[in-house]
């Protein structure tokens, strides 16, 4: 089992820092390496958004989990009831400003947003300054299932905080994206998901037993996926066999992609933000919920 879970962690850095995509042997050696830079540096600190929070009410909350607390950050409209939910679920990285702010955009369109840390019993991500640790040392350790549980106790804790129990959506970041495809399979109260650059194939393993493309035929909501073209961590390849895996289960999900753009385009507070496409992607996510709720 080694070997394929190295193969995973290869995959995950191959899709985070694709200018460096290395064979396996090459992976090994890298992580070796002292002094990788984190792939969130540098800051691009004139192209991050910072949303206000005036008239919404956001904060910090722990949800009683298996194995702890789970801490969650959350952000909703001031007022108002039965609101529709949205899971949005973090890269590698953690709950950071980046995706705090992401909640803050969707509680002003009038969904109560909530952000867990998912990787809160392995280590904090946001501490550490090397990429291969982070893998290594904390997302390689967290189990699918583990994740779909915590997301269930979300679901229901914001049902007790003005969410509407009968409208639950789901979105991601880059790993987050993978979760968003696996979440909507898992959980048949989901109504909506949006998938930004999840990857979609990879080598199955204790940890991740399955991959999107194994149950492109049991999403119980249709998920709108999000790629760049430009993505050397998740091949164009792969993108259009879950695409047509998706068109073989008579699925309403559908893939965008961006021809031009690389991965991690919406992130911006990084160098691969791309403004246009992050923009129009956002359109297509705001629209794709609405869809599903009339």
């Amino acid at each position: 089992m080694k070997n394929m879970d190295t193969e995973t962690d290869r995959q995950q850095f191959d899709s985070l820092l694709p200018a460096a995509r290395l064979d396996r042997r090459g992976f090994v050696t890298t992580l070796a390496a002292a002094g990788f830079a984190l792939a969130v540096q540098p800051v691009q600190a004139s192209t991050a958004i910072s949303t206000e929070a005036t008239g919404l009410s956001t904060g910090d909350a722990n949800i009683a989990v298996e194995g702890g607390a789970l801490p969650v950050y959350f952000a909703r409209p001031a007022s108002g009831a039965k609101l529709p939910v949205v899971l949005v679920v973090q890269e590698i990285f953690g709950v950071h400003e980046y995706i705090r702010d992401v909640c803050r955009r969707l509680a002003h369109q009038g969904y109560l947003a909530i952000a867990p840390e998912l990787f809160f019993r392995q280590g904090d991500p946001r501490t550490i300054e090397n990429v291969g640790e982070i893998i290594q040392g904390i997302v390689s350790k967290v189990p699918d299932a583990q994740v779909m549980a915590d997301l269930d106790a979300c679901a229901t804790w914001a049902t007790t905080q003005g969410g509407d129990p009968d409208w639950l959506a789901i979105t991601g970041f880059c790993w987050g994206g993978r979760v968003t495809w696996l979440y909507a399979a898992h959980n048949p109260r989901v109504k909506s998901g949006v998938a930004w650059y999840g990857r979609v194939d990879g080598v199955p393993s204790d940890m991740t037993p399955q991959h999107p493309m194994d149950i492109a035929d049991a999403l119980h909501a249709p998920v709108l996926g999000l790629y760049g073209g430009q993505d050397q961590g998740i091949p164009l390849t792969d993108v259009d066999m879950m695409r047509e895996a998706l068109e073989k289960a008579g699925s309403r999900s559908t893939i965008h992609v961006y021809p031009d753009a690389p991965h991690a385009f919406h992130a911006d507070y990084r160098p691969s933000y791309r403004k246009a496409e992050a923009e129009d992607g956002w359109k297509r996510m705001l629209e794709w919920f609405a869809q599903q709720r009339s």
